[in-house]
């Protein structure tokens, strides 16, 4: 039996019960630790915190969550933004350039590909029910477990052979999305409107995945494609090295 490896997970925060607490889904630590590693929530830190916290893991988890504050990427806010979170924008930007230093594994979903997209100098379409042409609806009233709309991967990518397809029918929760995809970073998923559904480090000395749908609620589904990628990620973490 392989011993768990701890990976950090990202959180936000939220007045529960007149109280700021530190959230996560707990669909994210199931499915990391269904796919046999030890996850390990992070608190919203100061940005100069961000290459210390990540002492001690093997992984990065960069999850959902809320809009990401447009003055990131040095654009006005639209009317349909959302509530945005500065200091966990800051930090995660910070673990992101932290994590591509050393090379760490990164996996990162829907408001986590949008918040890696932005600190690797892309920007993001903020709202795509207004913004973007002939959308397919990305946030509609389904559940979370929803396998809704296909996803076209680019044959033999990182993504593409991770997942054990080039077709997931995958589930759909955002009301933004990647849009000019930064310089570093290839695009390897788009959904059938065109918005941006999967980026990755193109070259192996960085495993890095990002997804805009939520796999983390689909990893015990009769379809292995959500659950092939935990094991991907949970494969080259155990290896200890950043090759694809």
């Amino acid at each position: 039996m392989h011993p768990l490896v701890p990976v950090a997970v990202t959180a936000t925060t939220e007045i529960i019960r007149g109280a700021l607490r530190l959230r996560v889904n707990v669909a994210y630590t199931q499915a990391l630790r269904g796919a046999g590693l030890l996850p390990l929530v992070l608190p919203v830190l100061a940005p100069e915190d961000a290459d210390a916290a990540l002492d001690g893991v093997a992984g990065l988890v960069l999850t959902g969550g809320e809009d990401v504050d447009p003055a990131r990427y040095g654009t006005a806010p639209h009317p349909k933004l959302g509530d945005v979170h500065a200091g966990r924008d800051a930090f995660e930007i910070a673990l992101v350039q932290a994590a591509r230093a050393r090379g760490l594994p990164t996996l990162a979903i829907c408001r986590g590909v949008q918040i890696l997209n932005v600190a690797l100098g892309g920007t993001l379409v903020q709202d795509i029910a207004t913004e973007w042409s002939n959308p397919i609806v990305h946030d509609g009233d389904w559940a979370r477990k929803a396998r809704v709309h296909e996803v076209e991967v680019t044959p033999g990518s990182r993504l593409a052979r991770a997942l054990g397809t080039e077709r997931p029918v995958v589930n759909s929760m955002h009301h933004q999305a990647v849009g000019t995809v930064a310089p570093s970073l290839a695009m390897v998923a788009r959904a059938p409107d065109g918005i941006v559904e999967g980026v990755e480090w193109p070259t192996d000395d960085w495993w890095m995945v990002g997804v805009q749908w939520h796999p983390e609620e689909l990893w015990a589904s009769d379809e292995p494609w959500d659950r092939n990628l935990f094991a991907a990620f949970t494969e080259v973490v155990r290896r200890g090295v950043t090759v694809s």
